[in-house]
């Protein structure tokens, strides 16, 4: 059976401090107590909120009239010769910053430039979490679901999962998938890193672009930058009381692209698209570093992280939310796409 835990506000779990109570919370520490809190729940006609490390969440100050389930399974087991590499199945509950150290240690690569990510590890396969020229797709064989229109556990295999940027099935279908476990193929490469792809951290760890760097030094490097822009947590430091990045770099076609300002990044993409940086275009709508509006603002260190100075509410981080993207649209005629999930509210 699950445990019942008393009424919280959702402040106590989520990274912003933001969020107001739940009516029902209940923890689940074992998969037969996940899969039991979400049928029971289900079967009553309430609805349903999981919460890892609340690191993607945005809720409502009226908080949430249904059952909050809290994912605390663990459990990793790793299979396979690891002299070649490693299928590692990886329970949803586990911490994703300690699982990448973890996976750092036994010298395999794949995840290490996704070191400092908050967050649990069944939270990452929903939006394909990546940073860094990294994705969790690289490396994700399948995920292990209860699926709740079928009332069964299914296993998913990577070519299902509807992998794309910050998208996957699970966000295509939001109230059909509880993650269970998710399994990893990792590949041995005797100390060193995948091949950097992006151009930021080559150029700090002193490699080129598509060249390999020491697996340690790349988390060590990677932690360096994502603190630098205030995006490992902190409960000292009201810099990093945020969802990480708020807005998705925005996709355009190749046109809108060559419509934006000289000096706007542009990246190609596989498919003909090209890809801008929306730190970038906050910047230059006239949003700055510390960009403030009463107890809620945009982060001194990187503009894209929109913080809870301390004292903040939904309905604040919300309303500069809206002031960003509105500045930006006007701009650039480029409407920002919130990364994090809205619990209660919406971006209208």
């Amino acid at each position: 059976m699950t445990a019942s835990v008393d009424r919280m506000d959702l402040s106590e779990v989520t990274t912003l401090r933001l969020g107001g109570p739940a009516q029902t919370v209940v923890e689940a520490t074992t998969e037969a107590e996940l899969i039991d809190a979400v049928r029971t729940a289900d079967e009553a006609g309430e609805p349903v909120l999981l919460v890892g490390g609340g690191s993607n969440l945005v809720v409502s100050d009226a908080g949430f009239d249904g059952t909050v389930v809290l994912v605390r399974t663990r459990g990793i087991d790793v299979s396979a010769d690891a002299c070649s590499g490693a299928m590692v199945t990886v329970a949803a509950g586990e911490d994703w910053d300690q699982f990448v150290a973890q996976v750092v240690e036994h010298d395999w690569e794949g995840v290490e430039a996704l070191s400092g990510i908050p967050g649990s590890v069944g939270a990452t396969p929903i939006q394909n979490v990546g940073a860094y020229g990294q994705e969790v797709a690289d490396t994700i064989v399948s995920v292990r679901t209860w699926d709740r229109h079928e009332k069964r556990v299914r296993t998913i295999m990577f070519t299902n999962l509807g992998f794309s940027y910050r998208h996957s099935r699970f966000k295509a279908e939001p109230d059909r998938f509880v993650v269970l476990t998710v399994a990893f193929q990792f590949r041995f490469a005797g100390g060193l890193s995948a091949p950097i792809r992006y151009g930021e951290l080559a150029r700090r760890l002193g490699v080129e672009v598509g060249e390999r760097a020491p697996l340690q030094q790349v988390r060590e490097t990677v932690l360096e930058l994502r603190r630098g822009k205030g995006m490992v947590l902190d409960p000292q430091d009201h810099d990093t009381w945020s969802a990480g990045s708020f807005f998705t770099n925005p996709i355009l076609t190749p046109d809108a692209a060559a419509a934006l300002p000289e000096g706007a990044p542009r990246f190609e993409q596989p498919d003909g698209t090209v890809k801008t940086s929306a730190a970038w275009l906050i910047d230059h709508a006239g949003f700055g570093k510390g960009y403030t509006r009463g107890a809620v603002g945009l982060s001194g260190k990187h503009v894209l992280a929109l913080t809870n100075r301390g004292g903040g509410t939904t309905a604040e981080l919300l309303d500069l939310a809206r002031e960003v993207r509105d500045g930006v649209e006007r701009e650039f005629g480029i409407r920002l796409v919130n990364e994090p999930v809205l619990v209660g509210d919406a971006l209208v």
